[in-house]
C-alpha cells in the first residue's frame, strides 16, 4: 500500500488532518462549521490557536457580509459565544465604512458581556481605538438591556468593564435604562436581583455558620419559588440546592423536567451528561443524588421532542475511533460523548438502526425501552478507539436505507481513499439511493464525500435538528439559513 504516492486526484479532493483522502468543503461551509462547533478549545487535530487562524483565513475567503451573518446566526440561534466574539473583532478589518457594519455590531450582542468580550479581544490584538461602526452598533445594542441586565454584567473585575464601554461608545439613554446608566456612571449600580447576588448577600449578612446556612436555604427557596433561576443556572446548581436547600429540591426538579422550559432553553444537549457526571462525583446524600439523576434522565428523554421524525428507514452511525475519544474541551466532553447523545436521540426518535465504526463497523442493538442516556453511556463505554475506516460503514450496511446519518470528526484515513466507491457499491448491492448526512463534530473542514452527495451538518445545539428537517428539500439549508439574516 502506497503512503505518499496517491492516485492523481481531481481539484475537488484534498487530504484531511489524519492524512486520508477527502473532499474540499467550500469556504462558506467551513466557516459555518467552525462557527457552530468551536468552543475555542483544543481538539485532537487542531489547537484553539489554530482554530482562530483558520477562522481568520476563512473570513478573507468569503463575502464579509456572509461572515457577519454566520456570526449572528451562531450567536442567536446556537448560543455560541467565544468564537463569535473572535469573528466580530476580526471582522473590523472588513467592516470599515460599510453600511451593514453598525447593524452587525448591534445584532451580534445578546448580552452586555458580549460587547466586553469583543472589545477585550480587539484591544488584546493591538487595536487602539474602537472603529465607528463598532461604537455605533454597541451604542444601539444598549437599548436592549434594562437595569437588571446591565447590573448583572458590570464586569467589575474584568480588564474591560461595562463602565469603560459606556465611556467609549456613549449610548443614548432610553426610558428602560436611563436610571441604570446613570447609576453605572456614578458607581452605585448593583446586581441585587440576580441569583448570584442573593446568595452572596445571604453569606455576607449572616452572623454565624448556622445563620449563613439558613439564609442560603431561604435564598434558594425564594429563587425557585419566584422562578428567577434560569434553566442553565438550575442545571449547574443542582448539587448546591441539594446540599444547601434540600427542602426545595423537589420543586427545582419539577422545573428541570418542565417540557416548555426544556424546549425554550438554549442549553446544549450534552450539558445533561455533564450535569449527571457532576452529581455522580458529588458527595451528597444518596437519596438526593438518585432523585437528581432520575430527573436529568427524564429531562433528556423530554428533549427528544426537539428531534425531527424522518420518513422511511434511517441508519445512524457513530464514529468511535481514537480521535473521537480525546479532548481538552473545557466542558470535559469528548466528541464521542457528544456524538453518542445525538446518536441515541436520533435512534430513539426514528425508525432507525444504530451502527458504530472504527477499524470495522458493527450494528448496535440496544434493549427495547432503554433511555437515551443509557444508550449514549454504553456507546462511550464500549468505544473501540482505533482507526477511522469509513469504507466499513458501507461494507457492513445490509439494508436499503432512505438516509444515513454519520456522526464523526470526518478524519478518515484507512485505505487513504474516500469511501465514495464503497458507497456506490452499497447502493448497487442493496438497490438503495440514500441521502447522506455528514455530521462534522469537530468542524475540521473536509468531507468524506463530494459536497453534492452529502448534507454537511455542524453544531451541538438542538437547532441542528430544525435544519435537518429542511435538508432533504434544500441541500444547502445551513448556508441558506445564514443568508436569510438581514443586516
Amino acid at each position: 500500500m502506497s503512503l505518499f504516492n496517491f492516485k492523481k486526484k481531481s481539484d475537488k479532493r484534498t487530504l484531511n488532518r489524519a492524512g486520508g483522502e477527502a473532499f474540499i468543503q467550500t469556504p462558506k461551509m467551513q466557516l459555518a462549521s467552525i462557527m457552530l462547533t468551536s468552543f475555542a478549545q483544543d481538539q485532537f487535530y487542531r489547537s484553539s490557536k489554530n482554530t482562530f487562524g483558520e477562522l481568520i483565513k476563512l473570513i478573507s475567503q468569503v463575502d464579509p457580509v456572509f461572515a457577519a451573518k454566520a456570526a449572528i446566526y451562531a450567536r442567536t440561534k446556537f448560543n455560541m459565544r467565544s468564537i463569535t466574539h473572535v469573528l466580530s473583532a476580526e471582522l473590523v478589518a472588513y467592516a470599515s465604512g460599510k453600511v451593514w457594519a453598525k447593524e452587525f455590531y448591534a445584532q451580534i450582542v445578546s448580552r452586555p458581556d458580549d460587547m466586553l468580550e469583543i472589545v477585550a479581544y480587539y484591544f488584546a490584538k493591538g487595536g487602539e481605538t474602537l472603529p465607528n461602526s463598532m461604537k455605533k452598533g454597541f451604542a444601539k445594542a444598549f437599548d436592549k438591556f434594562d437595569a437588571y441586565q446591565l447590573a448583572k454584567y458590570r464586569g467589575e473585575n474584568n480588564a474591560v468593564k461595562l463602565i469603560d464601554l459606556v465611556n467609549l461608545v456613549h449610548p443614548v439613554p432610553t426610558q428602560r435604562n436611563a436610571k441604570a446608566l446613570q447609576e453605572l456612571v456614578n458607581g452605585t449600580l448593583r446586581n441585587t436581583n440576580t441569583w448570584e447576588a442573593k446568595l452572596t448577600q445571604a453569606g455576607q449578612v449572616a452572623e454565624s455558620d448556622k445563620d449563613k446556612a439558613d439564609k442560603k436555604a431561604a435564598a434558594w427557596k425564594d429563587l425557585i419559588a419566584e422562578n428567577k433561576l434560569g434553566y442553565f443556572a438550575l442545571l449547574r446548581n443542582l448539587r448546591n440546592i441539594a446540599e444547601q436547600a434540600p427542602d426545595v429540591l423537589d420543586n427545582a426538579l419539577d422545573i428541570l423536567v418542565n417540557r416548555n422550559r426544556i424546549k425554550k432553553s438554549k442549553v446544549l444537549p450534552f450539558r445533561f451528561l455533564s450535569a449527571l457526571d457532576a452529581i455522580k462525583d458529588a458527595k451528597i446524600n444518596n437519596k438526593y443524588s438518585r432523585k437528581i439523576q432520575t430527573a436529568l434522565n427524564d429531562a433528556l428523554e423530554i428533549s427528544l421532542d426537539n428531534v425531527p421524525v424522518f420518513e422511511g428507514r434511517t441508519l445512524v452511525v457513530l464514529d468511535d475511533s481514537g480521535s473521537m475519544t480525546w479532548s481538552k474541551n473545557k466542558t470535559g466532553k469528548t466528541p464521542m460523548e457528544i456524538g453518542s447523545i445525538f446518536a441515541a436521540m436520533l435512534y430513539k426518535s426514528n425508525d432507525a438502526d444504530l451502527m458504530r465504526f472504527s477499524d470495522s463497523a458493527s450494528y448496535v442493538k440496544p434493549y427495547f425501552g432503554d433511555a437515551a442516556m443509557t444508550i449514549a453511556n454504553n456507546l462511550v463505554k464500549n468505544a473501540t478507539s482505533a482507526g477511522t475506516n469509513f469504507h466499513a460503514i458501507f461494507k457492513k450496511a445490509d439494508k436499503a436505507y432512505d438516509r444515513i446519518i454519520i456522526l464523526s470528526d470526518m478524519q478518515g484515513w484507512m485505505g487513504h481513499y474516500s469511501p465514495k466507491d464503497s458507497f456506490e457499491a452499497y447502493k448497487k448491492r442493496n438497490a438503495a439511493n440514500p441521502y447522506i448526512y455528514s455530521f462534522d463534530l469537530n468542524a475540521y473542514g473536509s468531507l468524506q464525500f463530494p459536497e453534492s452527495k452529502v448534507f454537511a451538518l455542524a453544531g451541538f445545539s438542538d437547532k441542528v435538528f430544525d435544519l435537518m428537517s429542511l435538508l432533504e428539500s434544500d441541500p444547502k439549508a445551513l448556508v441558506n439559513e445564514i443568508e436569510k439574516i438581514s443586516l
